[in-house]
C-alpha cells in the first residue's frame, strides 16, 4: 500500500478518515479503495477514545467499503464489531 506523505495526509478532509481523535488527528484513511481495505484490516488494532468512537469508525469503514464495491466477509472483525 502506498503510504501517505505528511503533505498528502494534510490535504485530506476530516471526513476522509474513519476516526478523528479529540486532538483532531485523523486515523484510518478511507479516501480510496486501497486505504479502505487497510482500514478494514487495522480497525481492531486502532486505539479509540471510547466504544462509541470505535463503533462510529466501524460503521464509516463499512459505508466506504460498500460505496467502493468492496466485499467484506461476515467473519471479519469490522463486521462483527469486535
Amino acid at each position: 500500500m502506498a503510504e501517505l506523505t505528511s503533505k498528502q495526509r494534510e490535504k485530506l478532509k476530516k471526513g476522509d478518515f474513519a476516526y478523528v481523535d479529540q486532538e483532531g488527528e485523523g486515523h484510518l484513511p478511507i479516501h480510496d479503495e486501497e486505504h479502505v481495505r487497510n482500514a478494514i484490516a487495522r480497525w481492531n488494532q486502532t486505539r479509540f477514545q471510547s466504544a462509541a468512537d470505535k463503533e462510529q469508525a466501524r460503521k464509516k469503514i463499512l459505508r466506504a467499503a460498500k460505496k467502493l464495491g468492496i466485499e467484506v466477509s461476515e467473519d471479519d472483525k469490522v463486521v462483527k464489531g469486535r
